[in-house]
């Protein structure tokens, strides 16, 4: 994600860290030189000249944008939508080791220093290593080596070997709140509150896994792409009798409105990525972290992660 204020005056035009134009620059040139080379023959293909009137690129600009802006708003809608999910994942990730430290029955207040053996201690850290599983699974990375310090050694080994390791470690936090119930360090009402903590982990689990899964439909995709592809290299030739040597900036300027658009939709579409649009799952990740740490009495807390030119991971 980039995090900068918004640049003014000439700045604006050369800010690239975060621009759309990387990916659109190919066919912005290819269109551009089109335009430049429908300028110099006057909008003549083979001797022939070519008359096209501004109406039919008018009717057409006009439902292409509406459609450009449809699909933006549907990708924008699932990079929001993915947001608020991962605020609740912050959310019940507290929620979790406060049930754990105030609520579970423990001879000593819960500290780091206690371990893995402490119960509280086991679902506090295990809390923190479910976020970075998330992020590692929507994102199809290996869980780091640094998670190892968070779980036991069988529950590090099985968590690398399991498809859905946020699944696997719900499954752990599941199988500790039954031993906390046999052994009496949780009773019965305490354990309904954490298990229904636990459903809502899984219920945004499941929820970003859908957006991940279900792309916006490929064919509605790829009419757009066509359309706006089709419709810059050919305004030349609507253009050139009107605006005569203008006419290559006019599209260029146009081509860059309708590919930005495009690319917008595709870069927001999934975001759970690492580019410079797609959520700083890094950053949420050790905010988490952080909090669960400091909740321990850690001495040992990570510094929050900031922005690098402007990119917060």
């Amino acid at each position: 994600m980039i995090i900068r204020e918004r640049p003014v005056g000439p700045r604006l035009f050369f800010v690239l860290r975060g621009s759309i134009l990387n990916r659109i620059l190919v066919p912005l040139t290819g269109t551009t030189l089109t335009a430049v080379v429908v300028t110099l023959l006057h909008g003549e293909l083979l001797h022939h000249k070519i008359n096209v009137t501004t109406i039919p690129f008018s009717l057409i600009g006009i439902a292409l944008a509406i459609f450009l802006g449809f699909r933006n708003s549907a990708a924008y809608d699932r990079y929001w939508e993915a947001r608020k999910l991962w605020g609740d994942v912050v959310h019940r990730s507290r929620s979790l080791a406060r049930q754990a430290r105030c609520l579970v029955r423990g001879a000593v207040p819960a500290q780091a220093a206690l371990g893995l053996g402490d119960l509280r201690v086991r679902i506090v850290w295990r809390t923190v290593a479910l976020a970075h599983a998330l992020r590692h699974h929507l994102r199809d990375t290996r869980p780091e080596l640094e998670l190892a310090r968070y779980l036991t050694p069988a529950e590090w080994a099985g968590l690398q070997a399991a498809s859905n390791g946020p699944e696997y470690l719900l499954q752990r936090l599941g199988d500790d709140l039954r031993r906390g119930l046999d052994d009496g360090a949780i009773d019965s009402i305490v354990a309904c509150e954490m298990d229904q903590t636990l459903a809502a982990f899984a219920a945004a689990f499941a929820g970003c896994e859908r957006i991940k899964g279900t792309p916006i439909p490929f064919a509605y995709s790829l009419l757009l792409h066509r359309t706006a592809y089709l419709y810059c290299f050919l305004l030349p030739f609507g253009l050139i009798d009107a605006l005569g040597f203008v006419t290559p900036l006019v599209v260029a300027f146009v081509a860059y409105t309708f590919f930005g658009l495009d690319a917008v939709g595709d870069e927001i579409e999934n975001p759970f990525g690492h580019g410079y649009n797609d959520l700083p799952l890094d950053a949420i990740c050790r905010t988490i972290e952080i909090g669960l740490r400091e909740s321990l009495g850690d001495e040992h807390i990570p510094p929050p992660l900031q922005p690098v030119d402007f990119w917060l991971r």
